[in-house]
C-alpha cells in the first residue's frame, strides 16, 4: 500500500487537484497496488481559483509525515491567495520533510516556485508555466534551479510541470514512481488517456 499526501493550498486550482485524485483513484481500484490520498492543508475549508468551496479530509498537523511515500502539490493564482498558503513556513516545512527523506515530489503549474521558495530546486532542472515577458520564469531561476521548457521535468525525486494541461501526466509520472511503468500504463488505457506526445512535451511554450 502507499499512502500520497495531497497538498492543497488556499487558491488551489481545481484541475490540477483532481488529476491526481482521479488517477491515483483508478490505480486504487484497478491496479496492481493499493494507494491511498490524503488531502491536507492549513485551514478547514479552502477556496479554490474559480470559487468552488473545499471542506478539506485533514489538517496537515493531524498527519504523521513519515507515514507518506509521495508528496503532491497542485498549483493555483496569486490573485486568489496561492501564494500566502504556498510560501508560508508550515507549507515549505512539509516540502523540506519529503526532500530530506528523498521521496517523490510532484508539482503542478506554479507549485514548483514552493519547491524553490523549500529550499529544494537548487541546482536542479524543473519548469514551471511561462508566458512572454512573465515573471515565473525568472522566480525559478532565482531558486537556483535551471528551467528547462518542456511540458514536464523530473530531476532526480522532483517532478515539475508547466500548467493544468500537464496536470494528468504528472499524475501517472508520480504513479509509476509509487508503483511501477506497467501498473501506471494499464491505469492510462483505462482511463483512455493517449500516450505522451513527446512533440507536445518538448514544444517550447512562447514561441
Amino acid at each position: 500500500m502507499k499512502n500520497v499526501l495531497l497538498l492543497i493550498a488556499q487558491g488551489v486550482e481545481p484541475l490540477e487537484m483532481s488529476a491526481i485524485t482521479d488517477v491515483l483513484g483508478w490505480a486504487n481500484l484497478i491496479g496492481d497496488e493499493e494507494i491511498r490520498v490524503f488531502d491536507a492543508g492549513f485551514h478547514r475549508e479552502i477556496n479554490t481559483t474559480f470559487g468552488l468551496n473545499l471542506n478539506l479530509n485533514h489538517r496537515v498537523k493531524e498527519l504523521n509525515l513519515d507515514d507518506f511515500d509521495a508528496l503532491a502539490i497542485p498549483g493555483g493564482f496569486e490573485a486568489a491567495g496561492f501564494y500566502e498558503d504556498a510560501f508560508s513556513e508550515a507549507f515549505l516545512t512539509v516540502i523540506r520533510h519529503f526532500s530530506l527523506a528523498q521521496k517523490p515530489i510532484a508539482s503542478i503549474c506554479v507549485s514548483s516556485l514552493a519547491l524553490g521558495a523549500a529550499g529544494v530546486l537548487d541546482g536542479r532542472q524543473a519548469t514551471i508555466y511561462h508566458q512572454e515577458k512573465g515573471i515565473r520564469k525568472q522566480q525559478l531561476e532565482g531558486c537556483g534551479a535551471t528551467f528547462v521548457d518542456q511540458a514536464l521535468v523530473c530531476d532526480k525525486n522532483m517532478i515539475t510541470s508547466t500548467g493544468p494541461g500537464t496536470a494528468i501526466e504528472v499524475a501517472f509520472t508520480l504513479l509509476a514512481r509509487i508503483t511501477s511503468e506497467k501498473n501506471a500504463n494499464i491505469v492510462r488505457k483505462k482511463m483512455r488517456v493517449p500516450e505522451l506526445d513527446h512533440n507536445w512535451l518538448t514544444r517550447p511554450q512562447v514561441a
